[in-house]
Formats: structure tokens, sequence, C-alpha cells
């Protein structure tokens, strides 16, 4: 979760300016739990308990469901953000330059996808659902979302570093789920990257959400699948490459030929994942977070 010093933040800030509340994230770390178990394990009332858990659901740090128990409906609370990043303004003595390239998600130049799939515009479906031929449809380069359950897209886009450039680190942004039949919170996903045929690692994405509709998914959008994504952060540097801020390979700047003058960027789902639970890509116009594929390369 991507933070900034605006009034859009304030929620996370003031769900996280509690005792209790922090707690509740650390119980919800090690298991999801209903309202009556952490009230007990904070030795608070479930009315004060939901009124805790409401800013926290709120902040969009945790997520709530209404499931059936042995001793009625019960509301199920789950752990939804990973990491919290917050970004300060930058001082103009500690600006870094860098080249900034945006890829549209219908721009793929490679695939391998097997159903569940399909792509839509913003204005509508491209082809029928689950049926792979559509993604060599003409029309998929207005693609805005796309989404399969195994298999990979491939990207190739410019590097416009110059020679006389060092590169010190890639960045790049993307808003992504996992792909259930319809929509499922707890459905997790093994998604690996890779950068020039270099793996640069892989994010087990929790679910697919379908639970409130995308902050920009057109209204035209069925309500009953995939709505909104996480918007993850992929860096590169000298030291290795990390997922909003934790490691997950040692693959550094230097390993992925960050100097060809074009990059090859894949997002898969592979045979032997230990748990293949597809992937839906997100782009400008769907989901919660108005932007395609971000690449900032930095350099010095």
């Amino acid at each position: 979760m991507d933070l900034d010093l605006t009034e859009e933040s304030l929620p996370v800030y003031e769900a996280l300016a509690s005792k209790v509340r922090l707690s509740v994230l650390r119980l919800l770390g090690e298991k999801p739990m209903n309202i009556r178990e952490l009230a007990e394990a904070q030795q608070v009332s479930s009315a004060i308990m939901t009124k805790h858990v409401q800013k926290l659901e709120k902040a969009r740090l945790i997520r709530t469901e209404l499931v059936r128990g042995k001793a009625g409906v019960q509301k199920m609370c789950t752990l939804q953000a990973e990491a919290v990043q917050i970004a300060f303004p930058a001082l103009d003595t500690v600006k870094r330059e860098c080249h900034q390239t945006t890829v549209s998600v219908g721009h793929y130049t490679d695939f391998l996808v097997e159903p569940t799939c399909g792509l839509a515009s913003e204005e509508k479906i491209i082809g029928e659902f689950d049926e792979p031929r559509y993604f060599l449809d003409p029309e998929r380069v207005n693609a805005k979302i796309l989404w399969f359950y195994k298999g990979f897209v491939e990207y190739k886009l410019p590097n416009f570093l110059h020679s006389g450039q060092t590169p010190t680190e890639l960045e790049i942004s993307m808003e992504l789920s996992s792909e259930a039949p319809f929509t499922n919170e707890n459905w997790p996903s093994d998604i690996s990257f890779s950068l020039n045929q270099v793996g640069l690692g892989t994010w087990r994405s929790p679910g697919d959400f379908g639970d409130r509709l995308g902050k920009y998914t057109p209204s035209w959008w069925p309500r009953v699948v995939n709505q909104y994504g996480l918007l993850k952060m992929v860096r590169i540097n000298g030291k290795g490459t990390y997922m909003d801020g934790k490691q997950i390979s040692d693959v550094t700047i230097e390993d992925v030929l960050i100097r060809e003058k074009q990059w090859i960027f894949r997002i898969a789902v592979e045979d032997d994942a230990e748990h293949v639970g597809g992937v839906t890509l997100f782009g400008r116009e769907f989901g919660n977070y108005n932007q395609d594929i971000e690449f900032r390369l930095y350099y010095s």
C-alpha cells in the first residue's frame, strides 16, 4: 500500500493510531478471526471491537465477509495490506533523474494463456470469455484489463538510457490480483516476474477481489467478477530485487542486462507454481489505481 501526505491517506494513519487496532493487525497476520474472537483476545466488548474493525476496513488494511458458522452468521476479518510505504516530498537536492515509460495492458507482444481468460477495453468485452484466440484480436491493443488462469503475457519496451548515464534502480509498478471463477478473496496465486529472460522472483497474490466496486472500474462491468487489485511495486537495484520493500530475490540491476536497447518484461503463472490461481492485470479505467504498467529507470 502506497501512502503520501495528502488527506486521502488520512484514514490509514487514523486506523494505525490505536494500540488495540495495531494488536488486531498482528493477530490477523497469524490467521483470520471473527469479531468475537478479536474482542476476547483484546478483552473488550464485541460492540467496541466492531468499531475498531470498521476503522481498519475503511483504511483497507483488512477486509471482512459474512460466513456461516456453528453459531450462525459471523463477520470474518482477514488482513489485506502486506506493507505500507509513505512517500514524503522529495527535496530538490535529492531528486533523482529517471526515464519513465508507460506500457498499456493490451500492448503485450507475446502470450500463452489458459482459461479462465479474457480481455476488455474500457467500453466492452473483447471477443468472448475463456477463448485464448481473442488474445490475438486486433482490438487487444485497447485492452485495459486482462486475466488468465495459467501462462504468461510479455511486453517489449524501449530503453532510453544514454551511454553517459549509470543506471541505479528500476521500478515497475502495476495493479494485480489472482483470477478465480467469479471472485474469491481467499484464492492464492504465485505470480512470477522476469526481465530480459532473467527471473526476478514471485509474489503470492492473496485473492481475487469483488467485495466492492473498483474505484475506476466502468459501471457496465459485471458485478460478479473481479473489481480491483493490489498496487505492487517491484524494485531492482544493486542489492537485489524487492516487492514493496521485501526482498524476493538476489537478482541485481546488473544481472538483468539493463543496458539493452529494449527490455522484455513477463508476468506469468507457471505450471509448477505451488499455488496456480491465475492473474488479473488492471490498467487505466479499471481497478483502484488509474494507471497502466509503469517503468522508472533511475540513473546518475
